[in-house]
C-alpha cells in the first residue's frame, strides 16, 4: 500500500509558528528580567549582629538607627597620624560587604585621611529593605554625621561601580572637596541596554542612579578612572559621562584595565596620589 504523504505545511504557517515561538521567547526573558534584576543587580553577604569585625588597620564599629527597625553599620578606618586632614566616604561595590572593600582603606588613610565605609541594606550588617530611596537615605546620614565632625572642604566623596551612582548623588546634593568615581556608569537603565538592547530598559528598570544626571549638578571637583577592558561596566557605558563634566573634571582611562584591577595600574595609585596630596 502507498503511504498517505503528509501535507505540506504553508510557509506563511512557518513564519507565524516562528513569530508566535520568538515573541514567547521574548516575553519570558524580558519577564524574569524585569523580577529578577535585584538579584542580578546586588550580592550582599549579610553578617549577624555579634559577627566580629578583624582588619589590619585601626578601626571603629557604628551603627547608626534609621528607625525603629533598621539600622546603618558604619566602619570607620583611621589613619595614624593622631589628627586626620579629612575623610573619605566609600561607597562600595554591589558584591559582599565591607570586608570586600576594606583592602582599599590604606589608599586613604596613608594620606591622613579617615575612611568611612557604610554598608548597604541587607550587606553586612546593615539592615532594612534594599531600595534605591533607602540607600540614598542611609548614605546622607553617613554624610551628615561626617559633616559633624569634617568641614565639607575636608570631605571627599568616593564611588566604586554601583556606589558611583550613590557618591554621586551625595555630591550633587551635598558640598564636598572632591568626587571620584571608579568604574561607574551613566546610570542603571543605561548599562541595562548594553546587555539587553531589544527591551525598554527604560521603563523596565526598578533603579536608576543617574550618574550622568547627577554630575550635572556637581559642583566640587570630579575625577574618573575607568579601565579600557572592563567586562562588567563597558568603557563606552562610562565615557558617556564625559559629555557631562565640567571645565576641570577629569576622565582617566586606564589601558588594559578591568573591573577589579584598577588598584593595581601604575598610573591610577599616581593619579590617587597626587588627588590625596592637595
Amino acid at each position: 500500500m502507498k503511504s498517505t504523504p503528509k501535507p505540506k505545511v504553508s510557509t506563511g504557517r512557518k513564519i507565524y509558528r516562528f513569530t508566535i515561538v520568538v515573541t514567547l521567547i521574548y516575553c519570558s526573558v524580558g519577564i524574569a528580567l524585569y523580577h529578577l534584576q535585584e538579584k542580578l543587580l546586588f550580592h550582599p553577604k549579610a553578617f549577624p549582629k555579634d559577627f566580629p569585625f578583624k582588619f589590619d588597620i585601626r578601626f571603629k564599629e557604628v551603627n547608626i538607627p534609621m528607625n525603629e527597625t533598621d539600622t546603618l553599620n558604619l566602619i570607620q578606618f583611621f589613619p595614624s597620624d593622631s589628627v586626620p586632614k579629612g575623610v573619605v566616604i566609600y561607597f562600595h561595590g554591589n558584591k559582599g560587604n565591607v570586608t570586600r572593600f576594606a583592602q582599599y582603606a590604606p589608599n586613604f588613610t596613608k594620606h591622613g585621611y579617615e575612611v568611612w565605609m557604610p554598608d548597604y541594606p541587607t550587606y553586612g550588617k546593615t539592615t532594612g529593605k534594599l531600595t534605591e530611596e533607602n540607600i540614598y537615605n542611609q548614605a546622607t546620614e553617613v554624610y551628615k554625621l561626617a559633616h559633624s565632625k569634617f568641614s565639607a572642604d575636608s570631605i571627599i566623596v568616593y564611588g566604586k561601580s554601583l556606589g558611583s551612582g550613590v557618591a554621586s548623588h551625595i555630591a550633587a546634593n551635598h558640598d564636598c572637596a572632591r568626587l571620584i568615581l571608579e568604574t561607574p556608569f551613566y546610570s542603571i537603565p543605561d548599562l541595562f541596554s548594553h546587555y539587553a538592547p531589544i527591551y525598554p530598559v527604560n521603563r523596565m528598570s526598578h533603579f536608576k542612579f543617574p550618574v550622568g544626571e547627577n554630575l550635572k549638578e556637581v559642583k566640587a571637583p570630579v575625577t574618573i578612572f575607568h579601565g579600557t577592558d572592563d567586562g562588567v561596566i563597558p568603557y563606552d557605558a562610562s565615557s558617556k559621562l564625559k559629555m557631562v563634566l565640567k571645565p576641570g573634571d577629569e576622565f582617566i582611562s586606564i589601558e588594559n584595565g578591568t573591573h577589579n584591577n584598577l588598584n593595581d595600574a601604575p598610573l591610577f595609585q599616581s593619579k590617587l596620589d597626587s588627588l590625596l596630596s592637595l
